[in-house]
């Protein structure tokens, strides 16, 4: 059990994995699965379940249909199909110890081309990732 919500724990396809992301797209959990897989860890992905749906409310004027009048097509319901909902996946590592955050602000990720991995480009805003000088480093008090 998690000792707080930025440190959880779930069993994924019977591995005990320390959860990274959750209801990621795909091309999300691709690219998380390569950066974690190039710093060494054995990275687990599966399907997350599909999200709990709440019954739709029934409008009062649906409630009790009248029956249609003859010749009036007009007065016959239109179901419109709702569409399916995108498929996501649960990212997940098999060290219980890792933590995103502080992999992240600790300076512990690296990209393919040898750059430490920035908070924008974990989450993508940013397609390179440029070494910033932390600030207890950069000589400004």
């Amino acid at each position: 059990m998690a000792i707080n919500q930025n440190h959880l724990f779930e069993d994924l396809d019977g591995i005990k994995c320390a959860i990274v992301e959750k209801n990621v797209l795909t091309q999300r959990a691709s690219f998380l699965q390569s950066l974690l897989a190039f710093n060494g860890y054995t990275v687990v992905v599966i399907p997350s379940p599909p999200p709990k749906a709440a019954p739709a409310p029934v409008p009062a004027s649906a409630a009790a249909p009248e029956p249609p009048a003859e010749g009036n097509a007009a007065s016959t319901p239109i179901s419109i199909p709702t569409p399916a909902p995108p498929e996501t996946f649960t990212v997940g590592v098999t060290d219980t110890a890792f933590n995103p955050i502080n992999a992240i602000f600790g300076r512990l990720l690296r990209t393919p081309d040898g750059h430490i991995v920035t908070l924008a480009y974990w989450r993508g805003t940013e397609k390179e990732s440029h070494d910033e000088v932390p600030y207890f480093e950069s000589g400004n008090s």
